[in-house]
């Protein structure tokens, strides 16, 4: 628990399935692979934009393709751009790395920064979508928890979060740090490099696919997300 003032702080990184101009030819014959899970994460720009208003937090979204540009990998990671970007020219490579990956972390690392200074610590949510099913393996998850153990408020705020749905949802399957680890490369991984436990907690909202595709489902599961969020900060 952090007995400092909390703000929030949202994010979304595959918000969208976008393809800047400058390399729209070299996805000529992808459509369908853009409309996947490869190419966005679907209803997370959805839910994100939600949170950030009812809450009054401020949001960084992105909608350029992962295909494009991957902002939630290091600038170094080998799948920081796709199959289909990685053979691009190196100077079209580096652009792409500097239009869009570079100024989104940028934008999150400046604004934690300022409200730190400001005497607040930081709940960082950065808002995701997982397909349902991954090469034949099928997901035993509705919503995903991803953060890092060591970090003692990071454990806090998943513990409640995960108590909270639990009790907005009924039978809502919530795993730790599930389909992915919270401790690989990713955005929250590098901002805790940064940034001190007491000041900075990043956690990684994972989403089930399948209850994005059924509006009914989307819409229980949007305010069960937003109400239990409410009592985590609260409690924070």
């Amino acid at each position: 628990m952090n007995a400092r003032r909390v703000a929030l702080v949202l994010s979304c990184e595959h918000g969208g399935n976008r393809v800047p101009r400058e390399v729209v030819a070299a996805f000529a014959d992808a459509r369908a692979l853009l409309d996947s899970h490869r190419g966005f994460d679907a209803g997370a720009l959805a839910v994100a934009r939600g949170l950030a208003r009812r809450f009054d937090a401020p949001l960084f979204a992105a909608t350029v393709s992962r295909l494009v540009v991957d902002l939630n990998r290091s600038e170094t990671h080998p799948a920081v751009l796709s199959s289909i970007t990685r053979d691009l020219a190196p100077a079209v490579r580096q652009r792409l790395l500097v239009r869009w990956h570079r100024p989104h972390r940028a934008a999150i690392v400046a604004g934690v920064d300022r409200l730190v200074r400001r005497g607040f610590a930081v709940l960082h949510v950065a808002v995701h979508s997982f397909t349902p099913v991954l090469d034949g393996v099928v997901r035993n998850a509705d919503i995903g928890l991803l953060y890092d153990p060591a970090r003692r408020w990071e454990r806090h705020v998943c513990a409640r979060w995960r108590s909270e749905l639990g009790a907005a949802v009924p039978g809502l399957r919530v795993r730790f740090n599930y389909p992915y680890r919270g401790v690989t490369d990713g955005l929250t991984t590098a901002l805790r490099r940064r940034f001190a436990d007491r000041d900075y907690a990043g956690v990684e909202l994972e989403m089930n696919q399948a209850w994005v595709a059924d509006p009914g489902r989307f819409g229980r599961l949007r305010r069960a997300i937003g109400d239990s969020l409410a009592a985590v900060l609260a409690g924070s």
